[in-house]
Parts: structure tokens; sequence; C-alpha cells
């Protein structure tokens, strides 16, 4: 069993603390990703569990073990980097079996992994092959497989695929999902790409600053986002935010009010005063063009990226921040114009404008509408 455990995690620099007091749990096989910002610690985190970066306070348990004074060898790790890595002198199959050379391992178990390795990879036709004969692809497999013949207890992967175009991150992404239900072994994947943490994760570590926002399943953190950071970084494209201000409250009903007059009642987690200012979070996707939807506002039209299965209108609503729709690609939408649009109280995200923490946290919950069974 590979769990993995993060107890008040600290790094400074100096008198500089980046991580502060991190804790996390991970059980055996899950896939999580740490996501967030550049500069927000995510790869000094991982580098910490890795071992190459010292921790200055807290633990990395590694099955029960504490790790902070083990070598990076002898942590049952294997990590991926953003750059190959590979020698350029060596075959693929040198590559992948350069670890096991140096460990001294027998000849036979060598040929054993790598074939196997190779195998996992479609790599088999590509083992005689240098590094400057592949593809980015190709190359980013074989360095995976390097890590697969040493049979680790966890992989860690530091923003794998940042170096590849749109298709093979697409691609990669797939084949690396793939790999984590064949061999079942715990993972670590390190991204600044919401969209890659949404595809391939169990569990998703939201970082900011140093400090973990959030921990919970991809559709957990899309429905329910604890703050404003979580939704706004969460959803792609990112999560609509408008003013709005309490002109009525009761208890924990508070009625509110839109820049435009649009007004809409609720009811919070936390209590409000009248006069106070909140600020609304809407999806783009969940916006709706035409009489529907039980709040209804005028959107002007700005650029329009019909992109053929969907299309993004970028509009204005009263003079505040940029408003996206993201609706059906057969949807005709004239740029210039005024058009209206709909949404409807349940997709509604209420935040505080102080601590721009969640307000709606337990109404939103994530809907199963269907579940598909192939025989």
């Amino acid at each position: 069993m590979a769990d993995l455990k993060l107890n008040k995690v600290i790094k400074r620099f100096g008198e500089v603390e980046t991580i502060h007091g991190v804790d996390l749990n991970i059980k055996h096989g899950e896939f999580v990703v740490f996501v967030g910002p550049s500069g927000c610690g995510k790869s000094t985190l991982l580098r910490m569990i890795a071992g190459l970066e010292t921790i200055s306070d807290g633990e990395v348990i590694i099955d029960g073990l504490t790790v902070n004074e083990v070598s990076p060898s002898d942590r049952g790790i294997a990590m991926v980097f953003q750059s190959y890595a590979l020698y350029p002198h060596m075959t693929v199959k040198e590559n992948m079996s350069f670890g096991l050379r140096l460990a001294k391992k027998p000849k036979e178990e060598i040929e054993q992994r790598v074939a196997e390795a190779a195998r996992i990879l479609k790599l088999e036709h590509l083992l005689d092959r240098l590094p400057k004969q592949l593809s980015g692809g190709q190359r980013q497999r074989v360095a995976i497989g390097r890590t697969i013949v040493r049979n680790p207890k966890v992989f860690l992967f530091d923003e794998p695929l940042s170096n590849l175009d749109a298709e093979l991150r697409v691609q990669m992404r797939v084949e690396i999902s793939k790999l984590h239900e064949q061999l079942g072994n715990t993972m670590i994947y390190v991204t600044h790409d919401q969209v890659e943490a949404m595809t391939m994760a169990d569990k998703i570590v939201v970082l900011r600053d140093g400090r973990v926002e959030q921990v919970g399943a991809p559709l957990e953190l899309y429905h329910n986002p604890v703050n404003q950071f979580v939704a706004g970084f969460i959803g792609s494209p990112r999560m609509n935010f408008l003013n709005a201000k309490v002109v009525k409250q009761e208890g924990n009903n508070a009625t509110l009010q839109l820049v435009a007059g649009e007004e809409f009642t609720m009811t919070l987690d936390q209590p409000v005063k009248v006069g106070d200012y909140l600020l609304m979070g809407i999806r783009p996707e969940h916006l709706q063009i035409g009489d529907t939807g039980e709040i209804k506002i005028q959107l002007k039209v700005d650029v329009v990226e019909a992109l053929g299965g969907s299309t993004f209108a970028y509009t204005e609503y009263a003079g505040e921040d940029q408003v996206v729709i993201v609706t059906d690609g057969s949807h005709i939408i004239p740029r210039g114009k005024t058009i209206q649009a709909g949404f409807n109280l349940t997709d509604i995200h209420l935040f505080d404008t102080d601590s721009a923490k969640s307000l709606l946290q337990k109404q939103k919950e994530p809907k199963v509408n269907a579940i598909l069974a192939v025989a």
C-alpha cells in the first residue's frame, strides 16, 4: 500500500516562507492533481515529496514511514519532469534501462522490465531509436517508461505535457489516465492547466500562495467551490462574477439586486445585512440566450468565437466586467447587438466580498441525471 501523508509541511527559503503548513492525505491508488497559478508552490511541494527539496518543518510520510531524511532513491518514488531529460546518445531501450543498470540489477530482470514497460506504452518498435528520431509524444512516453521499470510506489509528474502541442497534450492525457488505470499506482500530477486537472484527477488539490484552498473530486470543486478563487480557477472559461446588493433580508433569506436592477431571493448559509454587497457567480455554460431562465439580463455582444460545436460570446453587462456565454454552435449571435440571456437560481454562486468565501455551500450539489450501464 502506497499511502502518502503531508503533515503541516513548511518550506522556507531563508526568511521567506513559501509553503505554509500543508496537510494532505493521499490514499493508495489515487490519481491526485496539484493545480494552481504559477508561483503557488505546487512544484515545490512535489519536489519536497520527492526529496529534491529539503523540508523546513513538518513531515512527509510514505507507507507510514517519515521520509524527511530519506534519500530520493530510497523513497520508492519515480518522477517525470517537464523536460524529457533523455540521454541523446542512448537508444530508447538504453534510456529506459539506465537506472536499473546503475543499480546493478540482473540482466534478465532488466530485459523483462523494459519489455513490459515498452508493451504498456506501445514503444516496442522504437526501442532501438535515439531520442532525436522520436516525436515529442514518443519522448515523453520514453520518460514515463523509465519510471515504470523502477516499479515505484508513487509516480510524480511535474507538468509533463507543457512542451507538447495541443493535440499531443490531449493524446497524452488519455494515455497517462489509461496507464494509471492499468498500473493502479499512486500518482501525483502537477499542472497549471485546470482542464488537465478536471479530466485526469480522482482528487484535485487547489493551491494558492503556498496554501491549500480546497481538496476534492473534480465535480465537487466545480459545483461546490469554497471561495471565489476556486470558483474562478476551476471551469473553462472561468466563472462570470457580477456585483449584487442586499436590498431585503429576513433571517437567512436575502433579496439581491444586480447593477441593472434585476432582483432575486436566495437562502444563504450566513446572515447578511441590507446594504451589503456580495459577488454573484454564474458559469458561462449556465447562461441561456433568449427568453428563458428565472433571471434575465441584457448583454451587449463584443466578440463572438464560433468553434463549430460550441460558440463563445464575450459580452458586456451594465458597464461591469466581461460576461462570457458558452452556447450551442448552431446559435448565430450578432456582434455589436444587445441580447437577452437568462439563468436559474440553482446555478448561482454567491461570495462574501471581504472574505471571498462561498455563502451557498449547502445548496450546491453535484447532480447525476443518469448512469449508463454497458453489458
